[in-house]
């Protein structure tokens, strides 16, 4: 009895050491959030202060040395190159994991998955390097220039691609066994069980990972600054050279100075707002999906 009790105590302490050491843990990564959302404040500030908010739609352009600093046309090109890859990579992306999940034999459904994790970790300047080498010139075949919107999307749909599919295929592996089998015993074909059974029940985890592949997509930098162009202006087409928010920030750092350097701070500030929006959506969507399945 008393070895049986000082194990249990024990076990207490433990857990009791684990639950603090998480929630340190977890207010430190907390606390780093709201240290970085303070610096792109800080930094932002004297661009509020000296140029006013309203300047960063209704001036002329992007002209730091003219003192003009019209963000307009970078977040349209950010905000379309976001939106295609995410159209693109997301029919791709949850049909690639009803394939690996349905239809695939096992060993090549884990040979696939395994595909599409070293695919998610390949560093996006390599991508970058292909689309500049090799899809870059493709396209200026066929249409000149080259360096395009629509070179960005693709890239950007090979980036988010494995995020989009790696969480759909574990949203679709959390749907109750015991709905398969339901279905599978009133009949259904495969087909009308994944359209009427896999994907309604797992619809939110498949949204989050659309969301999570367009956090990826927006705060992307390196591979769009590669293939895109980095032309200050609203495309007309597929086919006109764009610049993002976070190009035209890698691009114009270094030398920034003044104004022009806090007006970067606050197109950063603007981004991140944009990045944390979407993630906030995604998490919010997750527990809402754990309260359902509760109830």
């Amino acid at each position: 009895m008393i070895s049986s009790s000082s194990n249990i105590s024990s076990h207490s302490k433990s857990d009791a050491l684990l639950a603090w050491s998480l929630r340190l843990l977890a207010l430190m990564a907390g606390g780093l959030l709201l240290l970085v959302v303070a610096f792109l404040l800080h930094e932002s500030w004297p661009a509020l202060q000296r140029i006013g908010l309203s300047r960063f739609v209704t001036d002329p352009g992007w002209y730091p040395t003219e003192d003009a600093y019209r963000l307009t046309a970078m977040v349209w090109g950010t905000l379309w190159a976001t939106v295609g890859s995410v159209l693109l990579a997301t029919p791709l992306g949850i049909l690639s994991a009803l394939f690996c999940h349905f239809y695939a034999p096992p060993l090549l459904s884990r040979w696939y998955r395994r595909m599409v994790e070293l695919l998610a970790g390949i560093p996006s300047v390599v991508f970058g390097f292909w689309g500049l080498v090799v899809l870059v010139p493709m396209i200026g075949r066929w249409h000149p220039p080259g360096p395009s919107l629509l070179a960005g999307i693709l890239i950007l749909t090979l980036m988010i691609l494995p995020t989009i599919m790696l969480v759909a295929h574990a949203s679709i592996a959390q749907v109750p066994v015991a709905y398969i089998h339901s279905a599978t015993a009133l009949g259904l074909t495969r087909w009308s069980l994944i359209w009427h059974v896999i994907l309604p029940t797992s619809q939110v985890g498949l949204f989050t990972s659309v969301l999570l592949g367009s956090a990826r997509a927006l705060g992307e930098t390196m591979a769009v600054l590669m293939v895109c162009g980095n032309v200050v202006q609203l495309p007309s087409h597929l086919f006109d050279p764009i610049r993002t928010l976070t190009a035209n920030i890698a691009l114009e750092m270094a030398y920034a100075l003044g104004n022009h350097r806090a007006a970067l701070f606050m197109s950063g500030l603007f981004l991140m707002g944009l990045v944390v929006l979407v993630v906030c959506m995604a998490e919010g969507l997750r527990h809402r999906n754990i309260y359902v399945a509760t109830r």
